[in-house]
């Protein structure tokens, strides 16, 4: 019956992160650096929200879009750190994630034939979401400009058949943050082009040295811009399946009936967990962004006495250096690494062909397995560029 199969599913590969974790199980004793996963435990205050949503028999189905007193608070949340606008009935739905966020995006907006222009290497789950949608993604060469999206570059694939462009940042997998000035610079080009804009906002709690601006608050930029973020890194609820998509009620209007039929609503026990989360958590993530900023320039000190090139940069959790020097591509490099230091990262080319010849390593590990997953590398590096 497999030939049966809906031919678009059927050319969908696996994501190129868990493909390689995967193959990392048979290597019990190695470093990893893979996965991109707050490792501090979800506060215990957010716990307890859900322990007694639990004993109080919250169990039942919410709201299509989320519960009100959520989607209250969820609204206060952003407008208090980001300065963005939202009306709590009518502007979000609250989603399984950020992840469930970006599918009824896609499934909402896009149509057959239509492109969306992919600032790249970049987080691998859109392209397969937009060739559900029988919609071509565009990948745009960011590899130098240090992974940011220019509006030179953007000139140069604007089409009639442009519908959407993504906008990622902070960067998965590069750490990539748009500055103030270069926000203003894409809105005062994209504000009279007749396209969307999803802002892939999920790691903005995760900027070091400066606040998160989302490109929604831009002059002419609200109409036309979805904003998708949630609390898996923000509060480390990775499990929780809690992401919020913001937009105006004219597109809102639409994103709740895709997310209708899909899903119902969001799990009922993470909603009063998430609740408490911006309600009462405002700076929960203070504490993890001050461990991460220690571990970001330890790795990147580390990579500078290495000899591995690499931007460094301003937000999330990941490092993506170049390896180019080595002569592998990124898939041996990284297969190599696991199989002769017992080292796990992921291969560039896991995040569009533009990341081939680099690797991304996650620092939301400890210290003490970074130390060592450093001095790994090292010495691998030392044996392939020798």
């Amino acid at each position: 019956m497999e030939k049966k199969l809906n031919n678009h599913v059927k050319e969908i590969q696996l994501s190129g992160i868990r493909q390689f974790f995967n193959r990392v199980q048979d290597f019990p004793d190695a470093v990893q650096l893979t996965l991109g996963q707050p490792d501090f435990p979800t506060p215990e205050h957010v716990k307890r929200a859900a322990k007694k949503a639990i004993d109080t028999n919250k169990t039942t189905y919410t709201p299509n879009a989320g519960l009100l007193e959520l989607r209250k608070y969820a609204c206060d949340y952003v407008s208090k750190k980001y300065s963005l606008q939202y009306d709590a009935e009518t502007e979000i739905i609250v989603t399984n994630g950020a992840s469930q966020g970006i599918d009824v995006t896609m499934r909402t907006i896009l149509e057959p034939g239509d492109q969306v222009l992919i600032p790249a290497p970049v987080y691998p789950a859109y392209e397969p979401i937009i060739r559900l949608c029988r919609a071509e993604p565009v990948f745009i060469d960011t590899t130098n400009s240090d992974f940011k999206l220019t509006v030179t570059q953007l000139k140069a694939h604007m089409s009639p058949q442009v519908k959407a462009i993504i906008l990622p940042y902070p960067s998965n997998p590069t750490g990539a943050v748009l500055s103030e000035k270069e926000l203003v610079s894409l809105a005062e080009y994209l504000q009279e082009k007749d396209v969307f804009i999803v802002a892939d906002e999920i790691y903005s709690e995760l900027i070091y040295n400066k606040t998160h601006q989302s490109i929604a608050t831009m002059s002419g930029m609200r109409d036309k811009t979805i904003v998708i973020n949630g609390l898996s890194k923000s509060h480390s609820m990775t499990g929780w399946r809690i992401g919020f998509v913001f937009a105006p009620a004219t597109i809102t209007q639409h994103l709740i009936k895709v997310h209708q039929y899909n899903v119902s609503c969001a799990s009922s026990i993470s909603q009063y967990a998430a609740i408490e989360a911006v309600k009462n958590g405002a700076n929960d993530s203070e504490f993890m962004r001050k461990q991460y900023k220690e571990r970001l320039n330890f790795v990147i000190e580390r990579l500078r006495s290495i000899g591995m090139p690499v931007v460094i940069p301003e937000g999330a959790f990941y490092v993506f250096p170049s390896i180019k020097a080595s002569g592998l591509s990124s898939f041996d490099f990284a297969v190599r690494l696991l199989e002769e230091e017992q080292l796990a990262v992921v291969p560039g080319d896991a995040f569009s062909p533009l990341g081939e010849g680099y690797i991304r390593l996650s620092y939301a590990y400890a210290l003490n397995e970074l130390e060592e997953a450093l001095l790994r590398l090292e010495k691998f590096w030392n044996k392939v560029t020798y």
